[in-house]
């Protein structure tokens, strides 16, 4: 099943809402942002949270030292990492870690490469122009380790992405809103599903490809 991450958590209304339709996990921004929220907030909400949901802290130019802190503070199961870090610097993380690629060098591949991680993720530009261009560098990116794709995703384009890339996570931020920090039912009920729906049909073609091939065999 794709895994499903609701970024920019902001209230505990929107965090139910989310792990009630389907969400495996959510992500709380503490870098500059709209959506960014205090420690104290997030672990309020994250406090009230049932089992077995992954709690996600986003950031991007803050230090070691805050970004540990925060994580403790916030009882955090991985740090989202944003901008330019070293293999160092994210070590001191592992393997509580997702590293952030984006789509601003020509040369995305060897770094992907360079850092060597089981599993990362591709944040794809939010404008549209080259979108299927870079959902083929993102399905290539696949051989390198277990794809997140987030940047833009929403329940109109979501489909296409599954279908293109059929990477091992999504993850939606502005894309479910109803307003800056705000999410929509809707548009959230509506991602989640269309989501799930492609993972079905997905298992039942490979259950009928299976046994497709079981009576070739015999």
């Amino acid at each position: 099943m794709t895994r499903i991450k609701i970024c920019g958590i902001t209230n505990i209304n929107d965090a139910f809402l989310a792990i009630d339709e389907g969400a495996d996990a959510l992500g709380f921004i503490f870098t500059e942002s709209p959506r960014k929220i205090s420690p104290r907030k997030a672990k309020e909400i994250i406090d009230k949270l049932p089992p077995f949901i992954t709690k996600v802290g986003v950031f991007k130019d803050e230090d070691f030292l805050t970004i540990k802190e925060i994580m403790n503070f916030c009882k955090l199961d991985f740090a989202q990492i944003h901008g330019n870090k070293s293999e160092k610097y994210l070590s001191l993380f592992y393997p509580k870690v997702i590293m952030v690629f984006e789509f601003n060098n020509i040369n995305i591949f060897m770094k992907i490469k360079k850092f060597s991680l089981p599993f990362f993720m591709l944040d794809l530009p939010k404008e549209s122009k080259n979108f299927l261009m870079n959902l083929e560098i993102a399905k290539k990116a696949k051989k390198f380790g277990r794809v997140i794709i987030a940047g833009g995703l929403n329940p109109e384009n979501i489909e296409e992405v599954l279908e293109k890339v059929s990477p091992y996570g999504v993850d939606v931020c502005r894309g479910v809103e109803e307003r800056e920090g705000i999410k929509s039912p809707e548009k959230l009920k509506e991602f989640i599903e269309r989501v799930r729906k492609w993972d079905i049909q997905k298992k039942l073609k490979n259950s009928e490809f299976m046994e497709e091939d079981l009576s070739l065999k015999l």
